[in-house]
């Protein structure tokens, strides 16, 4: 997630990909547009200073996960890295204020407004007078004109990751001087701030060579409070420096260095002084704070004496006697233990240094159901699937043990503190062992009786050789797994399986000849009192998804597992194996055991970071996973994509867009639709609560946590760390004068 825009704009991180009932009138029309906005979970968490308590100078190390591969964000490859460059060297607009609303940027715009609504909408921008790029080019008029034509989506010869918004402008022109840019648009667009953050100069976007290939490695002009010093690919920097010709507040850093580090190796990073800011996780925020916690004792103490490689060395000599190759073999091997520890209290005693500022990514965590095939492709069981799920349990067991607050996300399309955000899980319900099994009944999946063995056992070796990647190979296991595979309810060692053995078929008896209608009530209704998916817009379910109940469940298998035409309800969860992901694991393990309470079983397979997203959640190969997606200033633009109904191609495939769920409704379509043409901000912002509504009803995505974010930053660095929704500011970060209140200068003096 970058923070440096004010859009949906970053490319997710791949380890990130490593994130529920009636829908009733009321949940539709979800809050008023007067209601008071909730605040943000979590304040940010930056280390405030005035200017003038910041030294002038110094060099900012900040962590980064990779060089980025292109210095152009509306390409396809642009990642976090290049979102944060392009935040420091670039305009942008607007920008983020605390609570993810976007707000002016005096530094570029003296103001921008519509002035016109018929018969064409009309935005005037009136530039700021000092505003020039880094060649002494005033920004003007031009700049804007080949960014809309480079990205309006007309001239296929410019390779453009997306359009949204410049697809819908008529024409740019220049004012009454060069310091006016009046944009005309051919349909209304609401989120028209969205638009030119970042602004590239005309020699970017001015021809597809330039744009395809120029921006990639190189940007001739830049205009913001740093430029592109450097980019050194092979040893996994780049440097930012002070811009000479910037019209705003100086930068107090002279340099900020990005530097490519992996994230399983930066608490070592830190330690060593590489770097004074880097997102970490809640392993290493663990060892700074034991490290700040320990400051001032002794890091290696045995009982009443230091404890030394020398007396450790003799004390196992003597213990062996006169065994000398074992004596020998157990000095080596104590020498290495002791190496280690020593490296480690070393690293323990530098982290002293370093502080864990603490808030909530503008991010959430999801699970995703896959709707295009076998059982989530019945609407009944992915509401099943949500209706198991205790979301304030997952919240609480991520963000509880970080002191952040474990409060589930009632939104797809903001977070608390957005102006759009508004709980709509009611639209879906909450946790509700009874009816998940109900609904699970009612699509004819229940316990007990025979299955026909060998189709069972070919069927799961296809849905492994499935989960395991394109090729059929088998996954990445991970360290604790034999072959990246476990089936939750198959194997009974921690003694769970026998939980919760209630029988679903009691509450589908209890509504008797009501029981269709109870269903049709828990799938939810339109306002017009239609059934809110019918079974025609199921997208491709698997042969007897519908059924008659009593169908045989599978001989052998766990007690309260469930099947129907002789084979068991088991679904597959895809989950990344690298560093990074143990919090994923372990929200995953606990979702299994939710789903084997009411018979779903789970078999889990992990599968590398480099093809987790690639190779599984974008070419559909799971049944159940959990990945990320940040939030966005501009739902009805940025999110459409997400949840809009995937749609037959040409070639015959399904063309999903960003619906890695391949769950979508006309209904929920035409509500992004008129949100995005309503210029009235409270209404589209209703338009956008009511999609969200129909959203939660569909159940293919489930929003867990907003994540947590965690930063490693230096106790002299001020106004830099866990930013939350804010964008950073870089003019203003930089290390605190000596003696200045909130630490003192490093041995380097930064």
């Amino acid at each position: 997630m970058t923070h440096d825009g004010v859009g949906l704009r970053a490319v997710m991180r791949s380890v990130a990909f490593l994130t529920a009932g009636a829908l009733a009138v009321p949940a539709l029309a979800a809050c008023s547009a007067d209601e008071e906005v909730a605040k943000p979970l979590a304040a940010q968490d930056i280390a405030p200073a005035t200017r003038d308590r910041i030294a002038d100078g110094g060099t900012l190390r900040w962590a980064v996960d990779a060089v980025p591969q292109t210095l152009n964000t509306f390409q396809a490859d642009a990642d976090a890295g290049t979102s944060r460059i392009a935040g420091a060297v670039l305009p942008s607009l607007y920008r983020l204020d605390s609570n993810g609303t976007p707000q002016l940027n005096p530094d570029y715009l003296e103001s921008a407004k519509i002035v016109e609504t018929e018969p064409k909408q009309v935005v005037l921008y009136k530039l700021n007078q000092q505003a020039v790029w880094s060649d002494g080019r005033e920004i003007g008029a031009a700049d804007f004109a080949a960014q809309w034509r480079a990205l309006s989506g007309k001239d296929s010869a410019y390779w453009t990751a997306r359009n949204a918004g410049y697809d819908r402008i008529e024409k740019i022109e220049r004012g009454k001087s060069n310091l006016e840019v009046r944009v005309t648009f051919s349909r209304p667009y609401a989120d028209w701030k969205s638009l030119f953050s970042p602004l590239y100069p005309k020699d970017v976007m001015g021809t597809a060579d330039a744009f395809n290939d120029g921006a990639r490695r190189k940007l001739q002009a830049t205009a913001g409070p740093f430029t592109l010093q450097t980019i050194d690919h092979k040893n996994g920097e780049v440097l930012l420096a002070r811009n000479p010709r910037w019209w705003g507040r100086p930068a107090k850093l002279s340099e900020i260095a990005l530097i490519a580090v992996p994230r399983d190796q930066r608490a070592e990073a830190l330690a060593a002084d590489k770097v004074d800011l880097a997102e970490i996780d809640p392993e290493e925020a663990g060892r700074i704070a034991l490290a700040a916690r320990d400051k001032g004792t002794a890091p290696l103490q045995g009982q009443g004496s230091v404890l030394t490689p020398a007396t450790a060395l003799r004390s196992s000599a003597v213990a062996h006697g006169s065994d000398e190759k074992a004596a020998s073999d157990e000095i080596k091997a104590r020498k290495q233990q002791l190496t280690a520890i020593a490296t480690y209290a070393r690293q323990q005693t530098s982290l002293r240094d370093f502080v864990v500022r603490k808030s909530l990514e503008p991010a959430y965590t999801q699970l995703a159901l896959n709707g295009s095939e076998g059982p989530l492709a019945d609407e009944r069981v992915r509401r099943a699937v949500a209706r198991a799920i205790n979301r304030d349990e997952l919240a609480k067991a991520v963000l509880g043990p970080l002191g952040l607050p474990a409060v589930p996300v009632g939104s797809h399309l903001a977070l608390s503190g957005q102006p759009d955000y508004a709980d709509n899980s009611g639209a879906l319900g909450g946790q509700d062992t009874k009816e998940a099994q109900a609904l699970l009944a009612d699509a004819g999946w229940v316990p007990g009786g025979p299955v026909n063995e060998q189709q069972q056992q070919q069927q799961q070796k296809k849905e492994k050789d499935k989960a395991a990647g394109p090729e059929g190979k088998k996954a990445d296991s991970g360290a604790d797994s034999d072959d990246g595979t476990f089936i939750v309810g198959e194997d009974d060692k921690n003694g769970e399986a026998d939980r919760d053995k209630k029988d679903p078929k009691d509450h589908a008896e209890k509504h008797g000849k009501n029981g269709k209608e109870h269903a049709d009530d828990e799938a939810g209704k339109h306002l017009d009192g239609r059934q809110y998916a019918p079974k025609d817009n199921r997208q491709g379910g698997a042969p007897g998804a519908y059924a008659p109940k009593g169908t045989a469940a599978p001989a052998g298998a766990a007690a309260g597992a469930l099947a129907k035409d002789g084979k068991a309800l088991t679904l597959r969860f895809v989950l990344p194996s690298g560093p990074g992901s143990d919090s994923l694991r372990t929200v995953a393990d606990q979702i299994s055991r939710m789903l084997e309470r009411i018979g779903i079983r789970t078999e889990t397979s992990r599968v590398p970071d480099d093809s987790y997203f690639k190779d599984h959640i974008a070419s559909g190969q799971y049944d159940l996973a959990l990945y990320s997606w940040p939030a966005s200033a501009f739902p009805a633009t940025d999110a459409r994509p997400i949840y809009a109904k995937p749609v037959p191609a040409a070639d015959g495939s399904l063309a999903v867009e960003q619906n890695y769920t391949r769950v979508g409704t006309d209904q929920v379509d035409q509500l992004f639709d008129q949100a995005i043409a309503t210029l009235d901000e409270d209404e589209s912002r209703s338009l956008v609560r009511k999609a969200d509504a129909r959203i939660w009803a569909a159940a293919g995505s489930i929003p867990l946590y907003q994540r947590p974010q965690l930063m490693a930053t230096r106790l002299t660095l001020a106004n830099a760390g866990a930013f939350g929704f804010q964008t950073p500011l870089y003019e203003d970060m930089g290390f605190l004068k000596k003696g200045a209140q909130g630490g003192t200068a490093t041995k380097k003096d930064r």
